[in-house]
Parts: C-alpha cells; sequence; structure tokens
C-alpha cells in the first residue's frame, strides 16, 4: 500500500509538471555579445531545354549580436559578419569564395573580406521577429563602390545580386526562419502553436508553421516545426540576370531547434527544406518564346549558437 502511495505521488508530480505551462521568449541582456553560426548546403537541380543544370552551393557564416538596448517589447542589435564563405560547384567547375581569402584579384572575396566586422542595426521582437533591418544595403554600396577597376554595370549588377543574397529582406526571412519560433503564451508539452513568416531570398515566399514544443530539459527547449512553403505572388516577375523571371514554386520545412531556457538563444537547430515547382522566364530578344524550367531545390541548414 504505501508503495502504491509514492508511485501514485509520482505519477501526480509528474503529471503536473507535463501539464505545467511556460512561456517561451527572448530574454537577453543589454551590453552582452550573442554568436550564431550557420552552414547550409543547396542543391539546385534545374532542366534547361532536355539538358540537366545542377548547382551544389555550400554557404557558411558566422555572425555576432550585440544588445544595445533592452526595450519593452523588442531589442535594438547591433550585427557584424564575422566570417563569410560560398563554395558552389557548378557544370563548368567549382567555384569558392571567402571572407577569408586576401587575394585583390579575387573580386568577390575580397567584398566578403570587406564586409566583416561592418556593424548594421536590427531590430528584434521577443518572439524573434525582425520587424527592422537598416544600413546593411549602404553598407554593401559602399564596400563595392571601393572598387574603381570594376565598370559601372558590373557594380550595379554585383550590388543588386549583394542586396537579393543578403540585403534586409532576404536577412529578415533567413533569421526568422530559426529565430520566429516563439508562442505568443505560455505553451505546455506536446501543445502546438503557429507562425507565419516570409522569405525573400531570391523570390519571396510564404512560410506558415506550426511549432510543437517536445521537451523540457534542464537546460534548453526542444521545439519541433512543420512548415508548409509556397510563393507568395506566382505570376509577380522579377529581374534576375538581365531577365524577367517568376517563380511557382511549393514544399516544406522541418526543423528540430533547441533553445536556451534562460535567454532564448538557439543553441542549436538542424532545418530540412524541400521545393519543387516551374522557374518562368519571360520572352526577350535571347529566348523569344520564354521558356519554363521545371527545378527542385534541396536545403539541409545546421545553426549553432554561443552566449
Amino acid at each position: 500500500m504505501r508503495k502504491f502511495q509514492v508511485l501514485l505521488v509520482v505519477f501526480f508530480v509528474a503529471f503536473s509538471l507535463q501539464a505545467q505551462k511556460t512561456k517561451i521568449s527572448l530574454n537577453l541582456e543589454k551590453g552582452k555579445i550573442y554568436s550564431q553560426g550557420m552552414e547550409a548546403n543547396i542543391i539546385i537541380e534545374q532542366d534547361v531545354q532536355g539538358q540537366k543544370f545542377n548547382i551544389d552551393m555550400t554557404t557558411k557564416g558566422v555572425m555576432s549580436y550585440l544588445v544595445k538596448e533592452k526595450n519593452a517589447s523588442d531589442y535594438d542589435l547591433e550585427v557584424r559578419y564575422k566570417s563569410m564563405t560560398m563554395n558552389m560547384n557548378l557544370p563548368q567547375g567549382n567555384m569558392e569564395f571567402s571572407s577569408e581569402i586576401d587575394d585583390v584579384k579575387d573580386v568577390m572575396s575580397t567584398v566578403l573580406r570587406e564586409l566583416i566586422d561592418k556593424p548594421f542595426e536590427v531590430k528584434m521582437s521577443m518572439e524573434g521577429k525582425i520587424t527592422e533591418v537598416k544600413n546593411i544595403e549602404s553598407l554593401f554600396d559602399s564596400v563595392i563602390d571601393q572598387f574603381p577597376e570594376i565598370p559601372e554595370e558590373q557594380k550595379e549588377q554585383l550590388k543588386s545580386q549583394m542586396k537579393n543574397a543578403y540585403g534586409a529582406k532576404a536577412f529578415k526571412g533567413n533569421i526568422e526562419m530559426v529565430s520566429a519560433i516563439f508562442p505568443d503564451k505560455p505553451v505546455r508539452i506536446g501543445e502546438i502553436w503557429h507562425v507565419t513568416t516570409n522569405l525573400e531570398s531570391g523570390f519571396a515566399a510564404v512560410v506558415d508553421t506550426d511549432y510543437k514544443l517536445l521537451e523540457i530539459n534542464s537546460d534548453y527547449y526542444l521545439i519541433q516545426g512543420d512548415s508548409k512553403i509556397k510563393t507568395k505572388d506566382k505570376d509577380l516577375y522579377v529581374q534576375n540576370n538581365g531577365m524577367d523571371v517568376r517563380y511557382d514554386l511549393s514544399g516544406t520545412l522541418l526543423s528540430k531547434i533547441k533553445v536556451d531556457k534562460i535567454t532564448g538563444w538557439i543553441i542549436s537547430a538542424d532545418v530540412d527544406q524541400k521545393l519543387d515547382g516551374n522557374t518562368y522566364v519571360k520572352a526577350n530578344a535571347q529566348i523569344p518564346d520564354g521558356m519554363t524550367i521545371p527545378m527542385t531545390i534541396r536545403n539541409k541548414m545546421k545553426i549553432t549558437g554561443s552566449m
């Protein structure tokens, strides 16, 4: 009987802990620097008029976030790139650009190198939403304008490519994939909440995610994300390498994220993204009839954080 009572007490304690709700949000400290490392392997498969054209790209980067101010509902952050690397395996060969390469003849690596430790400003809510990004695009302009040997037309093209890949909208979308994950109310283990975010890197897409609190550990919360992705406006043409292009893509994104219990900062995350659909090139002088390009994108990303 006594053993049964002890087991009953243990059961009810465990049940009450399981049923308790907890508030999960960012709780950063003013004046402190938080770091984040990101590595992504992206495989793009395209069928261009019956010819397979595949791109295997790996990007790596480390960023630091200095908390300049802690406000009532958000943070003012000073963000700096600490390192940036891009390796592309293309049909015509391999290309590598890195902020670690010190070679003035390598223009792209020199641009990345010049971006290191240059500050820009970000405002982030307690729920991890990026509400403002300032000075990042003017930073690209000032860095690229340092190269008088580059023709103006190429400069503008390079600026456009950098802004598409790393500009304010792209930065917001890429970071929010693993930062805008917090519920707007306390949750218990097993509870699900919904978050909608926008991706703007390359093309605009809407990401609808159901997050679920899987586990409460002594040091972290384990959160699982199950996302559906679709092109935001499949009829909208955008400029890409001098041509008008539109995208009609959809897919999924699965994530598992460990969040520090005290600060809410990401300890680690694994993200698996899959997209399928078509790219449409508008008729132009080079392609009088236009072109439809079937495409698949696979992106596996690992994120690590430190405080």
